[in-house]
C-alpha cells in the first residue's frame, strides 16, 4: 500500500468510527497511521543525517526521529524496519556524538534483527558500524572481519556503491595496522567498483584516502 492509500484507508476508518459507530476502527486506525509515520520519521531523520555530514552542524531532532521509528516498527511488528531504526539511533551516537560506546549495543540489536528475517542490507550497515566501534576500541582483527563481512553481504545484494565504501573503510584499516600497499590495492578495487556503479561520492573519498595515505 502506497503512502496516499494509507492516508485515504485512515479517513474511511475515522468516518467508521465517528459516523459508523465502530470503535473498533479507532484501534484499526492506529496501525495505519503509525505504517505513515514510520517510514516518514525514518525518511526525515536519514536527511538529517545526510546535512550533518555535509556540514557537520547537530539537529538533535535526528535521534527523536529514529527512536520515534523504532518504537512504530515495533508496535507494528515489523522486525527489518524496527532493525533499519536501530542502526541508525546507534548511528546517531556514533557519528554525531562521538560516541561508539553508547552506539554499540543498537547496532548489536539492529544486526540481531535484521539476521533473524535476512535483511542483508541492514544486517551490512550494522556490523559495518560495529567494525568502526572495534578499530576505535583497538581490536584490529575484529574490526577487519567485521568490515569484511558487510563488503561481502552487500557483494551478495548487489550494492555496490556500499560494497564500494566498504572497500574505502577497510583500505582506511590496513592503512593504520598492516602493509601500505594492502591499503592501495584496496583503492584500487574500490575505484573500480565505485565506477561501474557511478558513485562519485565514494570515488571523492578514494581520492582522499589515496591522498591521506600518500602524506
Amino acid at each position: 500500500m502506497q503512502g496516499q492509500d494509507w492516508i485515504e484507508r485512515a479517513g474511511e476508518l475515522f468516518e467508521a468510527a465517528m459516523f459508523g459507530g465502530d470503535t473498533s476502527a479507532l484501534d484499526r486506525s492506529d496501525d495505519v497511521l503509525d505504517a505513515v509515520e514510520a517510514p516518514l520519521s525514518m525518511a526525515r531523520g536519514k536527511v538529517l543525517h545526510v546535512r550533518f555530514l555535509n556540514d557537520r552542524e547537530e539537529n538533535g531532532e535526528e535521534l527523536a526521529l529514529f527512536e520515534r521509528a523504532a518504537e512504530l516498527y515495533e508496535r507494528l511488528g515489523d522486525v527489518s524496519g524496527e532493525a533499519d531504526a536501530l542502526f541508525w539511533v546507534g548511528c546517531w551516537h556514533q557519528v554525531v556524538k562521538g560516541d561508539g560506546a553508547t552506539g554499540r549495543p543498537y547496532f548489536e540489536r539492529s544486526y540481531a534483527l535484521a539476521k533473524s528475517v535476512d535483511d542483508r542490507m541492514t544486517m551490512s550497515y550494522a556490523i559495518r558500524h560495529l567494525g568502526f566501534a572495534d578499530r576505535d576500541a583497538g581490536h584490529f582483527d575484529r574490526a577487519r572481519e567485521r568490515l569484511t563481512e558487510s563488503v561481502a553481504l552487500r557483494r551478495e545484494i548487489g550494492f555496490k556503491p556500499g560494497e564500494a565504501a566498504g572497500l574505502v573503510a577497510l583500505a582506511y584499516l590496513a592503512a593504520e595496522t598492516e602493509d601500505p600497499s594492502v591499503a592501495f590495492h584496496l583503492l584500487d578495487e574500490a575505484e573500480s567498483v565505485a565506477e561501474s556503479c557511478g558513485a562519485k561520492a565514494v570515488l571523492g573519498w578514494i581520492d582522499q584516502a589515496r591522498t591521506h595515505f600518500r602524506s
